[in-house]
């Protein structure tokens, strides 16, 4: 097998941007974190309605920048007497470029001013936009006025860009971990033939220079194109994509990005939810339904859940795992009539497929980026005394018929029906116990990803469950290979719970993997599902705010059983609050997202966006123009995926996947690479209470019971009583908003360069009123009526003869005084010595002294001087070695090694 290279992703050097404005230019300067390399944009502010930018694509250092500037302001000077004698000013700070668009008159600028860190992976952040400035760039003597630029204006800005939107200066979020991790492990000579093919085509001619001097200690830093159905500001890029530096480039994603931090005995582990909506066919709940022409199904959302072991920050030398799941609407040509104004509108299939056009579409789709199997979960009603869901079952059962006769039967696609509401509404069965046999299938049949081979361990006593496990072995771990798809009507209450229970079996593997847990089993009400469950009931809330206009209205709770009465009444409201939403505010909406992302674009002298009857045109291309080639409705696959199932055709290591990959070489220590420097920002002041992993969720503070003598493990179950937060999960008033989470969304920005907002997980503006209220960083602390105060005293606040074994409160008594009086007499007297030796020698003096014999271990020993005790060889080589071992140079292990390995596990359980 060919070596694998020492590889990293590329880190944007732009991550700091001000604006300065001439009356004929713009300047837009940006740099690095340590604000030592620095790049410069020239926009053009005389053309009236072309955009015109220049990137000289040099990286100036912070004293050529001020000298530039300098220049620029002096050259820039009025006449002295006139106004304004300043010729450059400085208009606005931002973290990045959102993008640049036009609607009737000239362009615009979209920058981002305030930022949130809302995960971390692997040291690299993810952060959520905060705030964002919109400025117009001709001038005013450039500008030619439209009547209806300010409509326009006002339709774009109702996408709240503050609202889960999401960016990353070093980590592709539109890409799986697996998918990140594995163009990492590229084999050597690949990565040297793309470094030769990038230098010729690159603009910098001294990009590699000197490494040939430093023999093996170049890096090969990676950056991949982005996967374009899940970046929402692609079209806002366009027109600037191929003529600045990818620096300038900020991809950004839209749906919802959560982590808590989970404890296990003070090893933290963190778990991250992130979830990516598609940016196709994307719309709101009765607006968007079924699919388009080109396979893109509305509601599409990508949910992939990363684990790892947050003591080793390093993707090489770390363990990482991951799994992800898709949902997404039924993939067939349908939509619901919202004009009648019922709460359920009919179902009604718009065309017919009999060759299952668009469902081959979607499905090619998913074997490219996912691999096979490809599991659909259906659980739409299959029994009705009115056929409506029904009609949707039917025709999704006939296309996945067709389409398998044609694949290979290992890799057919399965489909699974189960209807959810049926078994909801039984009293003999429990929905989650038949979910759970579900979920465990499936896990086994796709696996999931593992950045780590197996421990030792497991193949010494291995575990059935584990033995069965599916998915692709490698050398290096495993890969997950295929995904479930799950669908309902909306794809909201019942398939967020269906992927929570599959998401929790994952989750019992992914900890299983990384040596965590010793069955990949996990059980309802430990703390350690509690936390995973707060995080999909978050993440459910947003997609379907984003979606439907309202919370989630059933929940895992709801599902269990055990939600309190209070909970039905608040979910008539969320229904309420629904269908307003989509009665009155989605036409509204679905605007916005077309002018944001560019399905329509204005233009002079046809229809404005609010004359279209209806947008079906602008979404089905095929409306518009006859297609030139069709595809084959047996071999409806692209050519080539096929041939490497069941891994995803975009993972393979082919001409194709590599012409997407940017490839060159750094130095070891260069910023560009060098994560450390990323996460830690050594030149930066920071503070405890800044820190991100302090403010996070944490299971330990959040979710475990305050008793003393309560297990610590995250993986024990707790009874009602006993848990750390409130059970009711009702976040509707003041007292239950301080009993919950505070997940990464919540956690509190530093001052200097982000500002606390309300993301559209919250409800209403009272909930952000009254959750901007709480203090983030203070532990959640336990509201009760009147009567259990003095219950909970007893369990929380313990005596100190209780904790430490003596009561402080008491006097000391009067021999413990004169003991302690004696101590601080010799103190003192000690002191006396030790500075008045260097003044008096008599011996007069010395004897009136106590003369103390240190009792110690060191050689020299008092209160001002310690000498260290000696350290033997073997005890410094171990040191060492640990080092190495988290900067990921592992030590190979030796015979002696393993036999004493074999020899721990025989006498521990054989």
């Amino acid at each position: 097998m060919p070596a694998a290279a020492v590889a990293a992703p590329m880190i944007s050097s732009v991550q700091k941007l001000v604006l300065y404005e001439t009356r004929a230019r713009y300047f837009l300067v940006g740099s690095n974190p340590a604000e030592t390399k620095y790049r410069v944009l020239k926009i053009d502010r005389t053309e009236p309605k072309d955009l015109v930018i220049i990137d000289d694509k040099h990286v100036y250092t912070q004293q050529e920048v001020r000298e530039l500037l300098g220049r620029l302001d002096l050259g820039n000077r009025t006449k002295i007497g006139q106004k304004g004698s300043s010729g450059l000013s400085r208009a606005v700070s931002a973290f990045g470029v959102v993008g640049f668009v036009r609607f009737l008159e000239g362009y615009y600028i979209v920058l981002i001013t305030k930022r949130r860190k809302m995960a971390d992976i692997g040291g690299h952040a993810i952060y959520k936009i905060e705030d964002t400035n919109m400025i117009y760039i001709p001038n005013d003597s450039a500008r030619v006025s439209h009547p209806d630029e300010a409509r326009y204006l006002r339709i774009f800005q109702n996408v709240d860009l503050s609202s889960n939107f999401y960016f990353s200066y070093s980590y592709d979020l539109s890409h799986s971990l697996q998918y990140n991790l594995t163009i990492l492990r590229m084999p050597l000579e690949t990565l040297k033939t793309e470094t030769n093919q990038s230098r010729q085509e690159s603009f910098d001619i001294f990009e590699d220079e000197g490494l040939s001097t430093q023999g093996g200690t170049g890096v090969f830093g990676i950056c991949s194109k982005p996967y374009e159905k899940y970046v929402w500001n692609g079209n806002l890029l366009e027109a600037v994509k191929n003529t600045v530096h990818r620096d300038w480039l900020l991809y950004i994603i839209h749906g919802f990005c959560g982590q808590s931090k989970l404890l296990i005995y003070g090893r933290p582990v963190y778990v991250t939810l992130i979830a990516r909506r598609s940016s196709k066919f994307a719309g709101t709940r009765f607006l968007k339904r079924g699919a388009n022409c080109e396979g893109d199904v509305a509601n599409e959302v990508e949910t992939e859940q990363i684990l790892y072991d947050a003591s080793v920050m390093s993707f090489s030398a770390g363990s990482y795992s991951s799994y992800v799941q898709v949902r997404g609407s039924v993939p067939l040509y349908w939509s619901q009539d919202i004009s009648t104004m019922m709460p359920k509108p009919p179902i009604t299939l718009d065309q017919a497929d009999p060759f299952a056009y668009v469902a081959a579409l979607h499905f090619d789709q998913m074997l490219q980026r996912f691999g096979s199997p490809i599991i659909i979960l259906n659980l739409v009603k299959e029994r009705e005394k009115r056929k409506h869901e029904r009609i949707l079952s039917e025709e999704l059962v006939a296309a996945v018929t067709y389409l398998n006769q044609f694949l290979p039967p290992e890799h057919a696609i399965i489909y699974i029906p189960w209807d959810m509401a049926k078994y909801t509404k039984s009293k003999l069965c429990n929905v989650l116990d038949r979910l759970n046999v579900i979920a465990e299938s499936v896990v086994k049949k796709t696996g999931f990803f593992v950045n780590r081979p197996d421990f030792y361990c497991s193949i010494l006593r291995p575990d059935e469950k584990w033995n069965e496990l599916g998915g692709y072995v490698v050398s290096t771990g495993r890969l997950q290979t295929g995904v479930l798809r799950t669908n309902c009507v909306d794809c909201l209450d019942r398939t967020n719970t269906a992927q929570f229970m599959v998401g929790k079996c994952a989750l019992a593997y992914q900890l299983y993997s990384l040596g965590l847990i010793d069955k990949p089993n996990l059980q309802f009400d430990t703390d350690a599902v509690r936390l995973f469950e707060e995080l999909y009931e978050d993440h459910g809330d947003t997609l379907s705010l984003q979606y439907g206009g309202s919370q989630l209205v059933h929940r895992v709770k709801t599902y269990r059983k055990i939600a309190p009465w209070t909970q039905h009444s608040k979910d008539i409201m969320q229904t309420l609050s629904r269908y307003y939403s989509n009665a009155f505010s989605d036409a509204d909406r679905q605007d916005s997202i077309n002018l944001f992302l560019g399905v329509f674009k204005p233009t002079e002298g046809k229809p404005h966006l609010w004359e279209l009857p209806t947008d079906f045109y602008l979404h089905h291309k095929n409306t518009l123009s006859l297609s030139q080639s069709r595809r084959s409705y047996t071999y409806w696959w692209t050519t080539g995926v096929l041939k490497h199932l069941p891994l995803p055709f975009d993972e393979v290591p082919c001409a194709e996947n590599r012409r997407k990959l940017t490839v060159k070489k750094f130095h070891k220590y260069e910023e560009e690479i060098d994560i450390h420097s990323e996460f830690f920002r050594p030149f930066e002041l920071n503070s405890f209470d800044e820190t991100f992993c302090l403010a996070m969720t944490n299971s330990t503070r959040d979710f475990m019971p305050k008793n003393v003598g309560i297990d610590p493990s995250p993986f024990t179950v707790r009874k009602p009583d006993e848990t750390g937060k409130s059970v009711l999960g009702n976040k509707s008033n003041r007292e239950e908003a301080v009993l919950q989470r505070k997940t990464a969304a919540s956690a509190p920005p530093p001052p200097s360069e982000e500002a606390v907002s309300s993301s559209s997980e919250d409800d209403s503006g009272t909930d952000k009123e009254d959750e901007g209220a709480v203090s983030q960083r203070s532990t959640p602390v336990k509201v009760t009526d009147t009567g259990d105060n003095a219950k909970i005293t007893e369990n929380v606040v313990q005596s100190t003869k209780d904790v430490y074994g003596v009561n402080l409160a008491d006097v000391p008594s009067e021999e413990d005084l004169a003991i302690y009086a004696r101590f601080v007499q010799l103190g003192q007297s000690q002191h006396k010595q030790d500075k008045s030796s260097q003044q008096f020698c008599s011996k007069h003096h010395l004897n009136r002294v106590i003369n103390l014999i240190p009792i110690s271990s060191f050689s020299q020993d008092n209160i001002y001087e310690v000498q260290p005790p000696r350290v033997d060889r073997k005890s410094i080589e171990i040191f060492h070695g640990h080092i190495q071992a988290g900067r990921g140079s592992m030590q190979p292990l030796g015979k002696d090694d393993f036999l004493m390995y074999r020899e721990y596990i025989r006498n521990r359980y054989l």
